[in-house]
């Protein structure tokens, strides 16, 4: 049984489910997410809660459970706040920018590679290039998150001088590296 499944999900004011057969869709006031849900699990949507039930008692059904209740209150948790992720790019020579060709926007790296890296901006995401601090917005938790473990994969600190991106708050491992005699 899933502890998270049981619990009745709350709907804030301003915020409005509806589902249509499998499709979730959460509309709020920085927006609207959409998601396709298995039909394993049944969602009950009353006045000011949802609730969650399982339709057959299998492992599988009940790890979707507590996995799909997490997934509509980050939806309903994304349309009224956005989700924000930092990082920060450390390194001489490093640099990002955020640049824009029109239709759509996109990262522009130096990561002392011989060339420099374009990495296109999904659509729903906003991004800002701030010296060597980066900051991904957006309503949907899953593609912040994806797209800046993405970002963060081009170049990952490294344990010796430190140099690549690494989370705000998060702490690099330092090695001594080579002693002289």
């Amino acid at each position: 049984m899933s502890r998270i499944g049981k619990q009745e999900i709350v709907i804030p004011e301003g915020v409005k489910v509806a589902q249509s057969g499998n499709i979730l869709t959460v509309v709020g006031p920085k927006g609207t997410l959409t998601k396709n849900f298995r039909d394993d699990i049944t969602i009950v949507i009353a006045l000011k809660a949802i609730n969650l039930n399982i339709k057959r008692n299998d492992k599988f059904s009940q790890s979707l459970w507590g996995t799909y209740a997490s997934h509509i209150k980050n939806m309903i948790a994304g349309v009224q706040a956005p989700y924000q992720k930092k990082l920060i790019l450390e390194g001489v020579g490093f640099k990002s920018e955020v640049k824009s060709d029109g239709k759509r926007s996109f990262f522009n790296f130096a990561l002392g590679f011989s060339h420099p890296v374009v990495v296109k901006i999904p659509e729903g995401i906003t991004a800002l290039a701030d010296k060597n601090n980066i900051t991904i917005t957006g309503i949907d938790k899953e593609l912040v998150g994806s797209f800046t473990a993405a970002i963060r994969a081009l170049k990952k600190g490294e344990p010796y001088k430190g140099k690549g991106m690494r989370y705000e708050g998060e702490v690099i491992r330092r090695k001594q590296g080579k002693k002289t005699v």
